[in-house]
């Protein structure tokens, strides 16, 4: 939605009616809800990818991580 400045600078001054709160407030839920759907969704569909991929590792692929010794004791 656009709105007029001369409008938007009075909700600045004066703020949202408890009306308007609760209806960003829902929006903001609906926001949140839908971002966590979609992270867990992806988050799925590449933890799958990946499964199916490491049947095929070539005997070559390094699978160990390397170990960098600490030297701050």
């Amino acid at each position: 939605m656009v709105y007029t400045l001369s409008y938007q600078m009075d909700k600045y001054e004066h703020g949202l009616s408890a009306a308007e709160q609760r209806a960003a407030d829902v929006r903001a839920g609906e926001a949140a809800a839908a971002l966590r759907d979609l992270r867990l969704g992806l988050g799925r569909g590449f933890r799958l990818r990946h499964r199916g991929r490491t049947g095929r590792r070539t005997a070559g692929a390094m699978t160990a991580t390397a170990r960098i010794p600490s030297r701050a004791r």
